[in-house]
């Protein structure tokens, strides 16, 4: 169900996609879709959870192996170069519906409260990386770990991602490239 509704929101977006038309590309009946979710806002959550995270297991973006390579990085550098890989890949599957997501805020309350828990997730792993760089003395001198976390909150983003990599047609490693380079000047010492 949750990859019916994620092809649908993609092809049509949120509003005009209905639960009746999930369930029939699931092959359920619709009142499986609502035992399972209760509303269309709940399977989108679902959608947006399933993508972040790159299945169904109950294991949280921080607890995933890939930033645990980061942590035990040698250094700030190879510590960046791990997480943007890690933020490429999850960009790459969630870029697209997160536009989504932001696109329905503006008319919809469900949405706009998903829009704001994602923008606060988002900002706890920024402040993570802030953490793991400081943790490994790798920040300049003059940055505080909240103004690390709010550079990297800036620049690492669904949406810059989607502008450089859907809107200008750079690849998702260029964009890697460019966002381990960005952070690493204006955030290493």
């Amino acid at each position: 169900m949750v990859e019916q509704a994620r092809e649908l929101f993609a092809a049509k977006g949120y509003t005009p996609t209905t639960l009746e038309e999930i369930a029939a590309a699931a092959g359920v009946a619709v009142q499986t879709v609502y035992f399972h979710f209760g509303n269309k806002a709940t399977v989108l959550k679902q959608v947006v959870d399933t993508l972040a995270v790159g299945d169904d297991e109950p294991i949280p973006v921080l607890d995933r192996p890939w930033v645990q390579q980061a942590r035990e990085a040698v250094d700030g550098r190879q510590a960046l170069a791990i997480w943007l890989g890690g933020s490429r890949t999850i960009f790459t599957r969630l870029a697209p519906i997160m536009k989504i997501v932001r696109d329905a805020a503006g008319s919809d309350p469900e949405m706009a409260a998903q829009w704001a828990t994602n923008q606060q997730q988002r900002y706890i792993a920024h402040q993570a990386l802030a953490d793991l760089l400081a943790d490994k003395h790798a920040l300049r001198p003059q940055l505080t770990r909240r103004q690390a976390a709010d550079i990297i909150y800036a620049l690492i983003s669904h949406e810059v991602f989607y502008l450089l990599t859907i809107e200008r047609g750079w690849s998702p490693e260029q964009w890697q490239t460019w966002a381990t380079e960005t952070l690493a000047t204006t955030l290493l010492a």
